[in-house]
C-alpha cells in the first residue's frame, strides 16, 4: 500500500549535474520508460540514458530505485486525483463513493505497465494524499462507520483492487499489445483430468472488467454486512 511520506525519501544538499534535471522530470521519464521495459527493466542506468545524463546525476535526487518508485507512485496519485476531481456527479452514499474510488484506482493503475506493482508498498513523498484520504474517510464516517471501521473498510476495498490489478497485469497482455494474454488453450491441455479447474480459466483470466466488478460487489457487500463489528 502507498503510505505516508518517508523522511528518508528525499536526498538533498547538492546541485544536480544539469540544471534541467529535477525530481519531477526524472519521475515522469521513469513512468514513460516503464511502459517500454516494465518494472524489472526499469533501472536508474536506463533512466539516465533516456535523459542523456550519467547515472550518478540521478543520485542527487533519489538515493536508490526504491526512492524513485516512491516518487513515481506519488506522481501517479497526483495525476489520478486531478482526473477524478473533474467527476460531474458526486457519489450519493458511502457504498457508491467507495465503489467509484476503486474503479478509478484500477482504471489509473492500468494506464501504466506494472502500475499496481509500482504503486503497492510505496511511501508517498508529499502530503498530496491527505486531503483526498480525509474526504474518503469522512464519507464513510458520515455513512455510519466508526473512524476505525472507515479505515478498515477503505483498506479492505483498496487491498482487493491492488491485488486484482497486480494479477491481471501479470497475466498480460501488455498495454497496447494484441492478444488476450494468458493462453487458456495451453492451460486446458495441461488440465484435462481436472474439468472444473479447466472451466474456471475463462472466469478467472478473461472478461476482467466483469471479474473486477463482481469481486468488488462481493467485497462491498461484505463490508456492509460486517461493519457493525468494526
Amino acid at each position: 500500500m502507498s503510505r505516508e511520506p518517508d523522511a528518508t525519501s528525499d536526498v538533498r544538499g547538492a546541485k544536480p549535474e544539469r540544471a534541467r534535471l529535477d525530481r519531477a522530470t526524472v519521475a515522469a521519464t521513469a513512468l514513460r520508460l516503464l511502459g517500454e521495459v516494465g518494472l524489472e527493466g526499469l533501472t536508474l542506468r536506463a533512466i539516465a540514458k533516456e535523459l542523456d545524463v550519467k547515472a550518478p546525476a540521478l543520485y542527487w535526487h533519489f538515493k536508490d530505485k526504491r526512492a524513485l518508485l516512491d516518487e513515481m507512485a506519488t506522481e501517479m496519485f497526483r495525476r489520478m486525483t486531478a482526473d477524478l476531481a473533474t467527476a460531474v456527479d458526486p457519489p450519493r452514499d458511502w457504498h457508491e463513493a467507495l465503489e467509484s474510488a476503486m474503479r478509478g484506482l484500477r482504471d489509473h493503475l492500468l494506464r501504466y505497465r506494472d502500475g499496481a506493482k509500482v504503486y503497492s508498498g510505496t511511501h508517498f513523498t508529499d502530503m498530496s494524499f491527505a486531503a483526498p484520504m480525509e474526504a474518503h474517510l469522512r464519507t464513510l464516517v458520515d455513512g455510519g462507520f466508526s473512524s476505525a471501521g472507515a479505515a478498515r473498510a477503505w483498506f479492505t476495498a483498496y487491498s482487493y483492487t491492488i491485488g486484482y490489478v497486480i494479477e491481471e497485469q501479470s497475466m498480460g497482455p501488455l498495454p497496447g499489445a494484441d492478444g488476450e494474454g494468458y493462453d487458456l488453450d495451453a492451460r486446458a491441455a495441461r488440465l484435462t483430468d481436472y474439468p472444473l479447474t479447466t472451466e474456471a480459466g475463462p472466469a478467472m483470466f478473461r472478461d476482467r472488467d466483469t471479474g473486477f466488478e463482481e469481486g468488488l460487489a462481493a467485497v462491498l457487500t461484505g463490508i456492509a454486512a460486517t461493519r457493525s463489528r468494526w
